[in-house]
């Protein structure tokens, strides 16, 4: 199955079906909250449109997308944007390291080819924000892609099967990748093209609000999955810090009769700091725990 996320795209969702029905048993359009023909059009060419009554976010075209995939059993589940920028005919390159047995999500990356022919393909702000996104993301899992924003990517059934996905917005691209790790699933990335010539005219996403929300899910992806490394740790130096200053405090107080304020202020925000950070990790990483029990 080949799986279209769209929003107001009928300029360019078209081809983008047609071409992908030469590789695809079907092909599935996740039309979310359009208020153009692109679900007319999907429907006319023969593709399978899901309908979302309102625009949801890309993340949640892709949850609908994977429903779909297991409710049809499919084997493979292949993902492309319908704005033209990937090409449908690397379908089979991308499907490969699945069928092979070497894969069990593929990411079609940007990066792999000539560098030179990249940087001048693609906008220097999407490359920024992609190498920023992609560096946070390696950080947090121990896949080390080159392009962990790439929507062009392939499934098998036991990635379809084990990825639980929530993230709405953009940032399902990076909650994939971190799922991944969570399952000890196979990611590997293979060379594709891009296509960005007038893109940046036609996209229906901001950049910078787009940006935001990929660092944003990010934060809160690595904080839910290590609450004591990421807020107990720092918490509990915060706390250790307004211990010192109000150790400092007192003894200034003993020596001069009279208390600095600024010093007190500062033992009270790290004090409080500290405390609060403390405090949610402990109840996130009970939380974890209680889910990972029902879980079982």
């Amino acid at each position: 199955m080949v799986g279209i996320p769209a929003f107001n795209e009928e300029k360019t969702s078209a081809r983008v079906v047609i071409e992908a029905q030469e590789y695809a048993d079907k092909v599935v359009v996740c039309d979310d909250g359009s208020t153009d023909y692109t679900a007319k059009i999907a429907e006319r060419l023969g593709a399978d449109v899901i309908k979302h009554g309102k625009n949801l976010g890309y993340g949640a075209a892709i949850q609908s997308l994977f429903k779909h995939a297991k409710k049809l059993d499919a084997d493979i589940l292949v993902t492309l944007d319908a704005d033209g920028q990937h090409n449908p005919r690397e379908i089979p390159s991308l499907m490969k390291p699945v069928l092979e047995g070497k894969a069990n999500v593929v990411i079609g990356s940007r990066f792999l080819r000539d560098r030179r022919t990249s940087a001048t393909e693609i906008p220097w702000h999407r490359r920024v924000g992609i190498g920023t996104v992609t560096r946070l993301t390696n950080a947090a899992s121990s896949h080390g892609v080159r392009d962990a924003q790439s929507g062009f990517r392939a499934y098998d059934r036991k990635a379809l099967e084990n990825l639980k996905l929530y993230e709405n917005g953009m940032g399902v691209s990076v909650e994939v990748l971190m799922e991944a790790d969570k399952n000890s699933l196979i990611v590997v990335e293979t060379s594709v093209g891009c296509n960005y010539r007038g893109l940046d005219r036609t996209s229906t996403h901001n950049p910078l609000r787009h940006g935001a929300s990929v660092v944003t899910c990010i934060v809160r992806l690595v904080v839910e999955e290590r609450p004591l490394m990421f807020l107990g740790v720092p918490g509990a130096i915060s706390l250790l810090i307004g211990v010192l200053f109000g150790a400092w405090m007192l003894q200034k107080y003993a020596t001069e009769r009279h208390i600095i304020t600024n010093i007190a202020l500062a033992s009270m925000a790290f004090t409080l700091i500290g405390s609060f950070s403390v405090s949610a990790a402990i109840t996130l990483y009970a939380i974890k725990r209680l889910l990972q029990k029902i879980a079982k």
